[in-house]
């Protein structure tokens, strides 16, 4: 942006730079931090904020647990179910019966494209319903109960 830009209008002017960067890489998934436009484009987090605000309201953007935003395409499938939801689809999906070892945080983390941390308070919640068993710190989860696809939706 250049220094004698108008702050009215910044936020637009970032946002249109946003969009293009979304039409040029179709392999983009997920956008720039605040930081990163803040940088970027000289501008305060204030207008990094809007210019995102402007990408939500055009439907080219949603928000991400965890302050981040990430591309929505047209067309394209998004999962919004909570993360425990997708990750209990593992077990139907690789049919997983009662007692086999499950996929470790890490794995499943890469496969979601989630922080290890927030793929393991989900795998939490799973154990407190009673769909996984842990077996301690370093042992490998285990499938308790197969849960039934019309419940969880």
């Amino acid at each position: 942006m250049s220094q004698q830009a108008s702050p009215r209008g910044t936020f637009m002017q970032v946002a249109e730079a946003v969009k293009t960067q979304i039409e040029a890489d179709p392999g983009m998934s997920e956008l720039p931090s605040a930081a990163d436009l803040m940088r970027d484009y000289n501008v305060s987090r204030g207008v990094a904020l809007r210019a995102f605000g402007v990408l939500q309201k055009d439907g080219v953007a949603e928000p991400v647990p965890g302050g981040r935003w990430r591309v929505v395409r047209p067309g394209a499938p998004n999962d919004r179910r909570p993360l425990e939801q997708r990750i209990a689809d593992v077990i139907a999906d690789e049919d997983l019966e009662v007692g086999a070892a499950f996929p470790s945080a890490s794995v499943l983390a890469e496969r979601f494209g989630v922080s290890r941390p927030t793929m393991t308070k989900a795998l939490d919640k799973l154990e407190a319903a009673g769909v996984l068993a842990s077996g301690g710190q370093g042992k490998v989860r285990t499938v308790r109960a197969v849960p039934i696809r019309e419940e969880r939706s």
